[in-house]
């Protein structure tokens, strides 16, 4: 590789992730920053990428670089040497939903690792520089990489309407289901079930204050969040959940398709909601993290070069950790 070139891992297809050397890019304006990128974390919705070569309905159309949950030190300019957090969603900014502040659901939407929009599996990108977020001192490159999935559970913690002294369920206590722990526990839940399959990562809910959901268990609690996925864990989330409960989804299932027993959420009179990425929630995660309100940490399990990045994907498919990050340079 040349000093203008740059390692790059793309998705061919199902399985199938290739390293190449690639030119550099460029900025095309003065709104646009030159990026080194430092920290990035695989998600749930990555591992639909690698393992199905699509996610819902969209689907591989070119070899694709994945990576949202990024963090990276803007090289170049008055900012030079700035760590910064990287908001992988780059919204219109002018249709309704934009302008009624719902930029996760601007059906325009560029999004880092989707679609024809590279993420930062690559050692350097450029980037909206309105959608840097500096990082403080005392929060590190891989903290920043982890305040996209909090930002996401902050805004499914949103989206609840949690009141205070409630109960809480968390069905599914990978890195999300763990941060929404923390983050009732802080937003004043009295109780927080997890229910989770994994001894290992009940083991983590369990440290910050979880307590196992009995198998027989039902209509336990005032907020439920499914963040797994599975018609298994919904029929869980649905179980748990009290009649006239709010039911969070928030996993991405597999095939674009859920499936859950419609008697009982009517008897019940369950309100279910939809989680769509993330509102514009950043400065908040950044608060909580610097405040030490949540911690990010024991979050990550594994980190990997990008030259290890197949063994890294297929290391957070099998689900024998939690946070698996991956460090570009």
């Amino acid at each position: 590789m040349t000093e203008f070139s740059m390692q790059v891992a793309r998705l061919h297809g199902a399985g199938d992730v290739r390293l190449h050397a690639e030119d550099r890019p460029a900025p095309g304006s003065a709104d646009v920053r030159f990026v080194e990128v430092t920290s990035v974390g695989i998600c749930g919705s990555d591992l639909h990428w690698f393992t199905e070569g699509g996610i819902g309905d969209a689907v591989l159309a070119r070899p694709l670089v994945l990576g949202h949950e990024m963090a990276g030190v803007i090289r170049g300019g008055p900012e030079d040497g700035r760590r910064v957090a990287i908001d992988p969603a780059i919204p219109c900014g002018v249709c309704e939903p934009c302008r009624e502040g719902y930029g996760n659901l601007c059906p325009q939407v560029v999004f880092a690792g989707h679609g024809s929009c590279d993420g930062g599996l690559r050692q350097f990108l450029t980037w909206p520089a309105d959608r840097l977020h500096p990082l403080p001192d005392g929060l590190s490159d891989d903290d920043g990489a982890l305040l996209e999935p909090l930002g996401v559970a902050l805004h499914a913690l949103d989206l609840a309407h949690l009141r205070m002294a409630s109960t809480v369920a968390v069905v599914g206590c990978g890195p999300i289901g763990l941060l929404l722990v923390q983050l009732a526990r802080r937003h004043g839940a009295t109780r927080v079930l997890a229910a989770e399959p994994l001894a290992h990562r009940m083991a983590v809910a369990a440290s910050f204050g979880a307590e196992a959901a009995d198998a027989d268990a039902a209509g336990v609690a005032d907020v439920v969040f499914e963040v797994s996925g599975s018609d298994a864990a919904v029929d869980t989330a649905l179980r748990l959940a009290k009649p006239g409960a709010r039911v969070v989804l928030v996993g991405i299932p597999d095939g674009d398709r859920t499936s859950f027993s419609a008697g009982l959420a009517r008897r019940k009179g369950l309100t279910l909601v939809m989680v769509r990425r993330m509102g514009e929630v950043y400065p908040r995660a950044i608060d909580l993290a610097e405040r030490g309100l949540v911690d990010l940490a024991p979050i990550v399990s594994d980190v990997f070069p990008l030259s290890a990045v197949t063994t890294a994907l297929s290391a957070a498919a099998a689900r024998t950790g939690l946070k698996v990050l991956i460090h570009p340079n």
